[in-house]
């Protein structure tokens, strides 16, 4: 594994030192990982919908698209013996 060194001002520091203690991390490595990570998750998100919107038009994402793939998870859960997923209700 590499290292860095970063300089920043006090304020960035200390909002970091927050986080670091407030949400469980370790480390401020640790923290700025799990950032960084973000980021890439972020950005390979933005890649795909790009992507996507950038695809021909196949069909119309409707009610009826949606319930047809519902029914497919349904018929693949209980093919493999899955329980059925509950209902919210409310």
């Amino acid at each position: 594994m590499s290292t860095m060194n970063i300089s920043l001002p006090d304020d960035m520091k200390d909002f970091i030192d927050r986080q670091v203690a407030e949400r469980g991390y370790g480390t401020t490595s640790e923290f700025l990982r799990d950032l960084i990570r973000r980021e890439q998750d972020r950005l390979h998100l933005r890649g795909l919908i790009l992507e996507g919107m950038a695809s021909p038009k196949v069909g119309e994402a409707d009610a009826a698209y949606f319930q047809k793939h519902r029914n497919r998870v349904a018929e693949a859960r209980k093919a493999a013996g899955a329980p059925k997923k509950a209902r919210k209700r409310g």
